[in-house]
């Protein structure tokens, strides 16, 4: 078993979280958007067992985002989500929780490493 880098965690969490907001963003900016297919991210989870964070186009005429280093696959969720008359699949309620979920997940990992970084302050300054 290898030792946990907690800033790396940290940082690898807060680069999936960025890519997880851009989806929301994406989302709510095509709510209105007929035929469109909410989208999200792969659990956080699922990124620490694969490692490396990728995206995927989910049509061929995407273009992906090259200033941004974080890169998660992107899947359209069909299951469970009602498909309005539109055949969109956004629902601004859901996106709201998530963006909310996310921005606490932020303050969440800010504060952990504000707290871990006091910590190696003290302790190297003794």
């Amino acid at each position: 078993m290898q030792p946990v880098n907690l800033f790396d965690l940290a940082s690898q969490q807060a680069r999936w979280l960025s890519v997880r907001q851009s989806a929301i963003a994406g989302n709510v900016a095509n709510a209105n958007t007929p035929g469109y297919g909410a989208v999200d991210v792969e659990p956080f989870e699922k990124v620490l067992q694969n490692k490396a964070v990728t995206m995927a186009a989910t049509q061929p005429n995407h273009i992906l985002a090259s200033t941004s280093p974080a890169r998660t696959r992107v899947e359209t969720k069909q299951d469970g989500i009602a498909i309005l008359p539109s055949k969109n699949t956004v629902t601004l309620e859901d996106q709201m929780l998530k963006a909310g979920e996310v921005g606490r997940a932020f303050e969440l990992n800010t504060s952990i490493v504000k707290a871990f970084h006091r910590m190696y302050l003290m302790t190297t300054r003794s």
